[in-house]
């Protein structure tokens, strides 16, 4: 009984994630992460292959908005901004496509006394990341990551 308002948060929250993701993907760019915080900022960051421009981040948001007021969304503030160069990695296809990269993992549950992973991505199949560590291979399930993000290089 207690837990139906954070349960009925929670769906309200994926609808709208739902609502954005379509919105994002129907105008041709991935939607990467998206945030909300108790004081009704929504933070939306996109990408798409070639990079992100104002002129995307500025096309995005007004779509959002008005989605936004047709579909009675309740919030205070919107940013709409690309993921930046330590984007985060949150699906197997983004594993994939940064094949080669430098990676920070952390781990939900220690892997050989770690959880904290720095390497190159490597493949990624049924679910498995190989990461280069200095060397030496290391075998991710990616269900047991907590966060991941690129390494920028200069």
């Amino acid at each position: 009984m207690g837990f139906e308002p954070v349960f009925y948060l929670w769906v309200a929250i994926m609808d709208v994630v739902k609502l954005i993701e379509n919105t994002v993907t129907g105008l041709g760019y991935e939607l990467v992460d998206f945030e909300r915080s108790g004081r009704g900022l929504l933070r939306v960051f996109i990408d798409k292959p070639d990079g992100i421009s104002v002129d995307d981040c500025q096309t995005v948001s007004n779509q959002l908005t008005r989605l936004f007021m047709v579909e009675n969304v309740d919030y205070d503030r919107l940013e709409v901004s690309s993921p930046g160069l330590d984007r985060p990695l949150k699906k197997e296809a983004d594993f994939v496509r940064f094949a080669g990269e430098k990676a920070q993992l952390k781990l939900r549950m220690p892997l050989a006394g770690r959880k904290n992973f720095i390497g190159i991505i490597g493949p990624v199949s049924s679910g498995m990341l190989q990461l280069d560590v200095d060397g030496s291979l290391v075998e991710i399930d990616l269900s047991n990551l907590d966060k991941a993000r690129l390494v920028p290089t200069f």
